[in-house]
């Protein structure tokens, strides 16, 4: 079996805009949360999410190509562009034909198609839409643009799965290697969908938590009182390496990737499984994949949206699978990130790899009291990081739709 090496990574997120300052904020507790800039917000249900501060696309573009993309493209490129340079790749001298993209994203041009329908409405009904509208609003064209900016010519294509996308895309890049189709590719996901329609629509359907007044505390993963989620945006990226390309080259390992899972609730349009079916099933085969048994995993980076159901679910599965096992450290770093929807499986994965690397693991902020059916039975890192040897690391992922992906990290040893 061909083995698949991280070797470049790249964020762009509410708590930092490059790893160095992501992890240490992580690890810190810093929260993301403040008030809706991005629009006006005061006639909303939610008034605070948790927005990407300090970014300026003409830091890194020309401004004549900022204009064709969408924000959640302009998140992907930036992004990609750390991951390439921590990779040290050279595609002048890689070889193009096995190196992809797969990229995931919930929503694609979300703002886009928003700002642009309003547009029209608001007008005198002559149709004068951007020339762009089209391949900005497209959930592939971040996928397509950064084949095109380092000439990739291998698989390329996007990953749609509700919030489960950049996890999903991140698993079928690690397939492609493991199958001997690609040498080299660049994965994750972005995800920009604060704004009125995004609000919104989750306030609609009673899913964004509502805490104007609390916002510092409103994303509580499985605390008794939590009442929703809050929505971020950002995107990560990874450049994933068949191993033996990578030790040729000199490259530096930061994790490797040894398992995916991907199932399906089949219950419930948004809801997940009360007894957390699909979620035992997609970490069961990500585990399995890896040849590893469930005593063996040393921490799970939940996918905890802070939602009474999902939370409660995701409980039941990991106590199905896993046990109350004692060696078993939990972790919802959504309480710092908030939830970045189709990008939340790219920057948790970031942070789950991360955590094998520097054997830590962040804290859950917020969290003051959990479910008393839950209490006692795993160790959460409430609070304050947690420092501790981590071989094995599971992020997971749902979606609407019932879609459930996970993705198993490792150590990397030679």
């Amino acid at each position: 079996m061909r083995r698949v090496v991280i070797t470049g990574t790249g964020v762009l997120s509410p708590i930092g805009n490059d790893v160095k300052t992501f992890w240490e904020n992580c690890l810190n507790g810093v929260n993301g949360v403040g008030p809706i800039t991005k629009f006006d917000a005061s006639k909303f249900k939610t008034q605070f999410a948790c927005e990407v501060k300090d970014f300026d696309p003409l830091s890194f573009m020309d401004r004549k190509d900022v204009r064709k993309y969408d924000n959640f493209t302009l998140y992907a490129l930036y992004a990609v562009d750390q991951a390439v340079k921590e990779s040290g790749l050279d595609f002048e001298v890689a070889d193009r034909r096995r190196a992809g993209v797969i990229w995931g994203s919930g929503n694609g041009g979300f703002e886009t198609f928003q700002d642009q329908v309003l547009e029209f409405a608001e007008g005198d009904g002559t149709p004068r839409f951007n020339p762009f509208f089209i391949p900005k609003v497209l959930v592939d064209i971040a996928a397509g643009v950064i084949s095109i900016k380092y000439g990739l010519q291998g698989p390329n294509y996007a990953t749609v799965s509700a919030c489960a996308s950049a996890t999903s895309a991140l698993i079928d890049a690690y397939n492609q290697i493991k199958w001997g189709k690609s040498e080299i590719m660049i994965t994750g996901g972005s995800e920009s969908a604060i704004c009125e329609a995004g609000i919104g629509g989750f306030n609609a359907l009673k899913a964004l938590s509502t805490r104007n007044e609390d916002r510092e505390t409103a994303s509580r993963p499985f605390d008794k009182d939590r009442d929703g989620f809050v929505m971020g945006e950002g995107a990560a990226a990874f450049v994933l390496e068949e191993y033996e390309h990578a030790k040729a080259r000199g490259a530096e390992i930061i994790a490797e990737v040894v398992g995916g899972g991907m199932a399906a609730d089949a219950y419930h349009l948004t809801g997940t499984h009360p007894e957390g079916e699909g979620a035992v099933i997609g970490m069961g085969e990500a585990l399995k994949e890896a040849g590893i048994t469930p005593d063996q995993v040393d921490h799970i980076n939940a996918h905890a949206t802070s939602t009474p159901l999902g939370d409660q679910s995701e409980l039941i599965a990991i106590e199905r699978l896993f046990g109350e096992n004692p060696g078993l450290t939990i972790s919802a770093t959504k309480s710092m990130t908030g939830h970045l929807l189709g990008a939340a499986g790219a920057v948790e994965g970031l942070i789950t790899a991360l955590s094998c690397k520097y054997d830590a693991i962040p804290p859950t902020i917020n969290t003051k009291e959990i479910e008393e059916e839950f209490s006692g039975k795993f160790s959460i890192s409430l609070g304050k990081k947690e420092e501790r040897k981590v071989n094995y690391a599971l992020s997971n992922t749902f979606g609407f739709g019932g879609h459930i992906a996970a993705v198993l990290f490792k150590k990397f040893e030679e």
